[in-house]
């Protein structure tokens, strides 16, 4: 009978490389958010894969990127610490642009991490022709020998229309090392579920804000409990959230015209949070200014960075 075989896989990659997208995609449900706004993912979420054979664990990383505040050098110090730790980078190259500076500088910190296997995922498929890819794919093979990164597999995938994911899992499997089961059967992530909750509130809290907002909003989950003397089958989750922004003029952004806005971000991240967590939620949101927090260490440690 053939070992059982347990790992860490990270996905890297420039900002909105279709990381998390893919993550999603081999877990077979949303663990992390994604968003088409730059720094999306600012925790390290850890989604699990369950087969027979293996468990695959995808360890998810904020992107990479050169950074302008000391948020950004904390995610970037999160990126780092990871890729020393897992069995196999896959760096994420979207097929649909051109390998570029951010990719190199990445490729470049990744083959500073020497005992670790790395893979080469060209994401977002769907969005380019055969012609695209396949010189995408020569880009990427260029590219692993002038930063003297040795690539053990180079695959085109695309997250969004499934195409290819099952063979990558396939390859990441076996590229794991044999070791037993690491979290229990039904597992989908090993994130605190506040932290989960917090992170699709702000999710919703994205989806259409202008682009100077995304980076001042941050949300922490205050209290999360069941109810009490509720009928068991009647279960009800009180989430108690707050929502920071940088400045007054952003409050205003995210409440919006009678508090239209936040009752709309309120109702999206509430039906996320039920499908996620299997459990209606009554979900209490407030909007609070945390003034300048990206730059300031007292404000970063107290909303969770």
């Amino acid at each position: 009978m053939s070992e059982h075989k347990s790992g860490f896989v990270s996905f890297v990659g420039r900002p909105n490389a279709g990381k998390s997208t893919l993550t999603n995609a081999l877990v077979g449900a949303k663990v992390v958010i994604t968003s088409d706004k730059p720094q999306t993912t600012r925790t390290v979420v850890r989604g699990i894969v369950h087969r027979e054979d293996a468990q695959l664990v995808l360890v998810d990383t904020p992107g990479l990127h050169r950074p302008r505040t000391l948020l950004g050098e904390r995610l970037n110090d999160l990126v780092k610490t990871t890729l020393a730790e897992v069995d196999v980078v896959a760096v994420c190259l979207p097929a649909n642009e051109k390998v570029g500076p951010g990719d190199r500088f990445i490729v470049n910190e990744m083959a500073k991490v020497k005992r670790t296997t790395k893979v080469a995922v060209a994401t977002k498929t769907d969005l380019a022709s055969p012609e695209r890819i396949a010189e995408h794919l020569l880009d990427i093979q260029r590219l692993g020998a002038e930063t003297g990164t040795e690539w053990a597999e180079i695959v085109p995938v695309s997250a969004k229309s499934g195409d290819q994911v099952k063979l990558l899992e396939e390859l990441l499997v076996g590229l794991l090392p044999e070791g037993p089961q690491l979290y229990p059967d039904g597992d989908l992530s090993d994130a605190p579920e506040e932290i989960l909750a917090a992170e699709l509130i702000r999710e919703a809290a994205l989806d259409g804000l202008r682009d100077e907002l995304p980076h001042s909003v941050a949300v922490v989950v205050e209290e999360m409990g069941l109810r009490e003397n509720r009928p068991e089958d009647k279960p009800l989750l009180d989430i108690h959230a707050n929502v920071y922004v940088e400045r007054d003029s952003q409050k205003g952004i995210i409440i919006g015209p009678k508090g239209a806005r936040l009752r709309d971000i309120g109702t999206r991240a509430r039906k996320q949070i039920e499908a996620l967590l299997g459990t209606p939620v009554y979900l209490d949101l407030h909007v609070k200014i945390a003034k300048d927090w990206q730059r300031d260490p007292r404000q970063l440690r107290k909303l969770g960075f």
